[in-house]
């Protein structure tokens, strides 16, 4: 039997997913400690239950798709308008430096996904799922994507898959960072610092603050950890910021959809969430290059999180697990193959090529965060190895740039490379 809801039963569901997500995430510890994003946690008990109805009762749920659709375009859209290139300057060449490293090892997610998926005789397109897409991508890429490669490529389960894939990968990337580090700073022979409390805090609060002093606004101050994986975090907005924060997010959904039917049949044929970030993209930097205009990032950070959230837990509910059924067994060899590579890349080519030094074994721990999961997940690594040793201020200053902002528009790119190529 099918149940069909409109859209407001859909956003009905949708934030009582978000209610049981934040229960059990504030009530769960493994779940905290690993930073498992609300949604995805209520959103998996919601499919194991759609799932356990249609195994007994055989009903099947069809939710809104237009509204999961909009709020999709909402959360790519606020990641362009949060992508300003002028904070390359306060990065200077390491951060260019650490993006070319992290854009390389997406080529390489990819190809060994694809390779892997054709050995063991899947799509090749699912290895995509299992490489960039969801690991590097986190979860609203691997929802995004996974409609795509459904609808236009015919890949079955493409989006559960895609889900249960980004969360293995929270789990791994913030299982593998701290011990990679912690063996690159012991050959290095730096000790652990001594057990100071006092001293430790200030120290590490002295770091902090010279971490994000950039000449932007009082927005910079920790406002690339609290990224959208962390909707509870307090900011001080306005009516009058959200309404101008809207009309830029406006401005990117109509290039957004302006576009895909420009570019419909051409070379340039690109998913619509791809241009809604690219519109973004665009309409913040000719703001601030051009017209010196001050971005309410805290509005856009809101805005974001918000639509994120109600994203996740829309696609969640529309999971179909059984689809998962005989792809188990391939899957998990494929990620495990993918774990080792990405500790095998950080060790021997995020460390070396950002220096050999205590900041670049922090860095391979925040590479590994974000490569396998997320950005909070990098930033738990990262806060665990300089918890036990030293600060590292430039650690703390790229990666949240290149995890929150820069990544995305790089992965989207080499997807739409790879999805072009003949498999």
């Amino acid at each position: 039997m099918e149940v069909t809801l409109n859209g407001y039963y859909t956003l009905i569901f949708a934030t009582l997913v978000l209610l049981l997500g934040r229960f059990l995430v504030k009530n769960i510890k493994f779940l905290e400690d690993f930073n498992i994003p609300e949604p995805v946690a209520g959103g998996l008990v919601a499919a194991a239950m759609v799932y356990a109805l249609n195994l007994v009762w055989g009903y099947t749920f069809n939710f809104n798709q237009g509204l999961q659709t909009a709020t999709m375009l909402m959360f790519f859209a606020s990641i362009g308008l949060s992508a300003d290139f002028g904070r390359l300057k306060a990065g200077g060449s390491p951060l260019l430096i650490f993006t070319i490293v992290v854009s390389v090892f997406i080529i390489l997610q990819d190809v060994v996904g694809v390779a892997m998926a054709s050995v063991l005789g899947l799509d090749p397109l699912l290895g995509l799922v299992t490489g960039s897409i969801a690991l590097t991508g986190g979860h609203g890429t691997a929802g995004a994507w996974g409609v795509v490669l459904e609808e236009q490529y015919g890949v079955v389960g493409a989006t559960t898959l895609g889900i249960a894939v980004a969360t293995y990968g929270l789990v791994a990337g913030g299982l593998v960072g701290g011990p990679v580090a912690r063996r690159l700073i012991n050959k290095m022979g730096i000790k652990p610092a001594p057990i100071n409390p006092n001293q430790s805090d200030v120290e590490k609060l002295a770091g902090k603050q010279s971490l994000y002093s950039t000449k932007h606004d009082e927005d910079s101050d920790d406002r690339h950890e609290e990224m959208f994986e962390k909707p509870d975090n307090i900011r001080l907005i306005t009516a009058s910021s959200t309404i101008e924060s809207l009309a830029l997010f406006a401005g990117a959904l109509a290039f957004a959809d302006l576009m895909t039917i420009i570019a419909e049949g051409t070379a340039f044929e690109l998913p619509t969430f791809v241009w809604a970030l690219a519109g973004g993209v665009i309409i913040r930097n000719a703001l601030t290059m051009v017209f010196n205009f001050d971005m309410f990032d805290r509005a856009i950070d809101v805005i974001g999180n918000a639509s994120l959230s109600l994203f996740l837990a829309m696609a969640l509910l529309s999971l179909k697990l059984w689809e998962l059924t005989d792809l188990a067994g391939p899957v998990l060899i494929i990620l495990l193959v993918q774990t080792a590579v990405m500790i095998a890349y950080a060790y021997f080519v995020t460390y070396k090529i950002m220096g050999k030094d205590y900041d670049a074994a922090v860095l391979a721990a925040g590479h590994c965060g974000f490569g396998m999961g997320a950005t909070p997940t990098a930033i738990a690594n990262m806060q665990a190895v300089t918890d036990r040793y030293l600060p590292s201020p430039k650690a703390f200053l790229i990666v949240p740039m290149v995890g929150a902002f820069f990544v995305d528009i790089v992965n989207a790119t080499v997807l739409q490379i790879f999805t072009k190529l003949p498999f």
